[in-house]
């Protein structure tokens, strides 16, 4: 099946947007999933100067590039986050920020996901890929125990902050695909469900799939796949490897720095962690995605100059995976 390969501009925001646009022309992407940080895409900006847009669609056509997907995870992040604290203000733009005041932090974050829906309609774009926050998951390590009633409000105030949000998104004729992801409302198989549960399965709230934070987690990203058929809205491709063993190196990574091999788990280049790609491209042939392949780059042990590219490469084999349907055909063909 064949579907474009797009590079996630987030971890290459410290360059300038056309300098990023130039990097994945040279190396043969097809588009990019722009991050909406650094220069690359500001949505006050888009929404405020009508030129701002054209610009990026201007610098996007000089490098043959496409876009089908923004995304927003910082900002998402601090819509139904608590505690707000030092984190949150060394990712959300000043205006964001404020005064630091966790409510007023909340709601303008949540004001500037509304907006983000705008741009991304803007841009021509129908998809916002992003982060909710969760006001419950500092609860995960169970001591003290949470009663069932504090979590059941985590739920409910993910529906109330993000419901109103989720309308602008029908208004604008977008779709959020949120990225199952520790620190996140909905970061395993069953918070995934009861995510969706909590906004009544709405059309507009799909998932990202990025099967890194489920391997290390010993969720199934096959089975993921197959099971919320219905809600994978967007892929992004990231590897894990797992690392413990030793007796020493733990899954929940001992507040060690990313490349820290000290670490029970890391993030490595695209093939060679503990991801059973083809099964999982064989999966999303099977559920009928054919939206974008994005190669999300993490890898803080390789050079990122030599490892997007290399990337490119084994996704490419990958998509080159022949749907069953097809396959079967092409097997059982006559003349």
């Amino acid at each position: 099946m064949t579907r474009p390969v797009t590079l996630f501009t987030g971890q290459w925001a410290d360059l300038p947007f056309e300098e990023v646009c130039r990097l994945a022309a040279q190396w043969g992407y097809d588009g990019l999933e722009i991050a909406c940080w650094g220069d690359h895409f500001e949505v006050d900006k888009a929404l405020a100067d009508d030129s701002y847009v054209e610009r990026k669609k201007e610098t996007l056509a000089k490098y043959d590039l496409k876009v089908w997907t923004i995304s927003n995870h910082l900002v998402g992040q601090a819509v139904c986050d608590s505690p707000i604290d030092e984190r949150h203000r060394g990712i959300l733009p000043a205006r964001i920020w404020g005064d630091g005041e966790p409510e007023g932090v909340r709601r303008r974050a949540a004001e500037e996901m509304k907006d983000t829906a705008r741009a991304a309609a803007k841009l021509g774009v129908d998809t916002v890929v992003g982060f909710t926050g969760s006001s419950i998951w500092h609860t995960v390590a169970m001591f003290p125990p949470v009663p069932p009633s504090m979590i059941e409000d985590g739920y409910a105030d993910f529906a109330a902050r993000w419901n109103p949000i989720l309308d602008v998104f029908d208004e604008a004729g977008v779709r959020f695909a949120h990225e199952v992801h520790p620190s996140e409302i909905a970061y395993d198989y069953h918070t995934t469900v009861r995510t969706l549960e909590a906004i009544g399965r709405r059309p507009a709230f799909g998932l990202n799939w990025d099967p890194s934070h489920m391997v290390w987690q010993e969720i199934d990203p096959v089975g993921f796949i197959l099971d919320f058929a219905d809600r994978i809205y967007h892929v992004d491709c990231k590897d894990a490897k797992v690392r413990t063993g030793d007796g020493r190196r733990g899954r929940l990574a001992s507040h060690l720095a990313w490349a820290d091999l000290r670490r029970g788990w890391d993030f490595v280049s695209t093939g060679r962690g503990d991801v059973p790609w083809e099964d999982c491209f064989r999966a999303l042939n099977a559920i009928g995605y054919d939206g974008p392949i994005s190669i999300e780059w993490e890898d803080a042990g390789m050079d990122r100059l030599a490892g997007a590219p290399d990337a490119l490469a084994f996704i490419r084999a990958l998509n080159a995976i022949t749907p069953p349907a097809a396959a079967f055909d092409a097997a059982f063909a006559t003349d």
